[in-house]
């Protein structure tokens, strides 16, 4: 009985040690050691798609670098030779920016596009500066916008909508020249009334410097009266006028050729502040690109090398704990082989 009771036992430890047994015991174990190692590889894959996207963004931030160096070569020579057009005037005419007249006019230059820094924001704080000053120097002055370009428009529209006159978006759609400037001064000048009309854009000096500035053209009226008072432009009654014109006519057509050709050369002058701006923004955006992608690549084969070691780890404890229970299983498959030889000789 007691053999039985014996072999009975032995066969039902058997059947619990049975291969199937074990290897589901192995395939437990080893699911749980592997989580970390399978969370390991997920991490390691955020790393290597987030490198492919910065690689991808450095690739598109020096090809507009490459493109914006491109523009910036053409228009350089455009503004170098559109600043002879208005100089004559200033030299007639003068500088006047300080004179006090009741309604002023700011005409914002900026761009359509982004991404060239804050050439932008600098006009229109430039700007805003202008207006706040003329509004404190008496409650008849008068000051009106006439915005030039989409990024200027989207700031000033918040909380100046009401001074915008008006607005003209794409002036750098089609290949910047001299006529197509002179008809948008055209219907500006016929469009407002106006004393002074200032000027703002960003001079350009190089790449990586641009000087906000305020042109100012005066109106026929304003100038005529200034050279009777014998101001600044006192020396005009000095020239001796040729044909049926009157000094009024002059005065009229010299003003509406002067803000063409302020107007023209301002246009050229943002142009290119806006590519050197451009160049140097996107410089440093490849440049950061860079930095990232060494810091990711650090990162990267940090967490591949650990999940290696994690792996040989793994396998190691993996043979030592395994070992006993495959031993065990021999062990017991002895025993019951030795029983069942017992049993059959009492038989």
């Amino acid at each position: 009985m007691a053999m039985v009771a014996l072999r009975r036992e032995g066969r039902r430890f058997g059947s619990l040690m049975s291969s199937n047994s074990i290897n589901a015991a192995r395939s437990s174990f080893i699911s749980e050691d592997l989580a970390p190692q399978g969370i390991r590889s997920i991490s390691t894959q955020i790393v290597r798609n987030r490198m492919k996207s910065v690689k991808s963004i450095q690739k598109i931030t020096k090809a507009m670098k490459m493109v914006a160096a491109s523009k910036l070569r053409a228009i350089q020579v455009k503004a170098e030779n559109s600043r002879g057009l208005w100089q004559p005037f200033t030299a007639l005419l003068g500088d006047t920016p300080s004179v006090e007249v009741k309604k002023n006019v700011v005409i914002i230059i900026s761009s359509d596009k982004g991404l060239c820094g804050g050439i932008n924001s600098t006009s229109v704080k430039t700007s805003k500066a202008f207006h706040k000053m003329t509004s404190a120097s008496g409650p008849d002055k008068e000051t009106k916008y006439v915005v030039m370009g989409e990024k200027a428009k989207a700031q000033l529209v918040r909380d100046s909508k009401k001074d915008i006159e008006i607005s003209i978006t794409e002036v750098q759609k089609n290949p910047l020249n001299y006529t197509q400037v002179s008809v948008l001064a055209d219907d500006i000048l016929k469009n407002v009334e106006y004393d002074a009309l200032r000027i703002v854009f960003n001079k350009f000096q190089s790449v990586v410097q641009f000087i906000p500035t305020i042109a100012t053209v005066l109106s026929p009226e304003v100038v005529e009266r200034e050279a009777e008072v014998g101001g600044k432009l006192g020396d005009l009654d000095s020239y001796e006028i040729e044909g049926g014109e009157t000094k009024g006519e002059i005065l009229q057509n010299l003003a509406e050729f002067q803000f063409s050709c302020v107007l023209f050369n301002a246009v050229l002058e943002n142009a290119c502040s806006e590519q050197g701006a451009r160049m140097s923004a996107m410089d440093s955006s490849s440049r950061n690109a860079g930095e990232m992608l060494d810091r990711l690549t650090l990162s990267y084969n940090r967490s591949l090398s650990l999940s290696l070691s994690l792996t040989h780890t793994h396998t190691h404890t993996q043979d030592v704990i395994i070992s006993p229970l495959t031993r065990q299983a021999s062990i017991t498959t002895e025993l019951i082989e030795i029983i069942s030889g017992a049993s059959a000789l009492t038989g």
